[in-house]
């Protein structure tokens, strides 16, 4: 039993630490280099292929959430048992600290690198956009329910097998379409925490934000799946939770 915890620990701390570090690199490097034409677009196709790949690499070992608000989320609709909740958002909060730690130092290595907001989330002057506290409230909360309820949705008895990893990582690329300009896009509470204690300051004081309203999005999403979606047993995983379950 203990083996089989440290093995879902270890697939949520690299798939995480997949997520910030080739979605934040993106930002961070990749977007540095106008002539490249990265932008917006190619940021949020990164950080969908990094959900994608990583799904289909360890989600069949513990679910592939790399992110609280998924954890809690689905906990909320009955597809995650008490025992993984917690150690499941201590492993991503170190994965996304340590690969924005990597990130830095790759970063870094640039004679002329200057780190600015290091890919944070941010309201108001900190919004890409500058948008308000309550704009960017709303669509994380918003967003993330979505992003929620698409995983429900996808990985949930009736769905086609085996192709769940596709539209979650497509969503996440959506949502990323939509909310680069508002937040810079959370939606993923250990995926803000990283990068603002590199960033540091203001990017810190304003973390509360991408802590609460993505997981209040997620875990509505998933009490309203348990009146949706047919009741079914605790789920270990995304990608192939239909195989178990049909």
């Amino acid at each position: 039993m203990r083996n089989d915890m440290q093995r879902r620990l270890t697939a949520e701390f690299f798939g995480t630490f997949w997520l910030v570090f080739g979605g934040c690199g993106s930002a961070v490097v990749a977007a540095a280099y106008p002539q490249l034409g990265i932008g917006f677009m190619g940021v949020a196709f990164a950080f969908g292929l990094t959900v994608l790949t990583m799904a289909y690499a360890v989600g069949h070992i513990s679910g592939g959430h790399f992110n609280p608000a998924v954890t809690l989320g689905l906990w909320s609709a009955g597809r995650c048992a008490n025992k993984h909740v917690l150690p499941y958002i201590i492993v991503q909060v170190i994965g996304a600290v340590l690969a924005s730690g990597a990130l830095w130092m790759v970063a870094s290595g640039k004679p002329d690198w200057i780190p600015g907001g290091f890919a944070a989330n941010g309201y108001g002057a900190l919004s890409p956009g500058h948008y308000s506290l309550a704009a960017c409230f709303f669509a994380e909360l918003l967003l993330t329910f979505f992003f929620l309820f698409i995983i429900v949705g996808t990985t949930s008895k009736g769905a086609a097998t085996g192709f769940a990893g596709i539209p979650i990582g497509l969503a996440l690329t959506l949502i990323h379409l939509i909310s680069i300009p508002i937040t810079n896009t959370s939606v993923n509470p250990a995926r803000s925490t990283g990068p603002a204690l590199f960033a540091g300051g203001e990017y810190v004081g304003q973390l509360w934000l991408f802590w609460v309203a993505p997981i209040a999005g997620a875990m509505i999403a998933g009490a309203l799946a348990r009146i949706l979606y047919e009741p079914s047993s605790i789920v270990d995983t995304v990608v192939v939770e239909e195989r178990r379950t049909a």
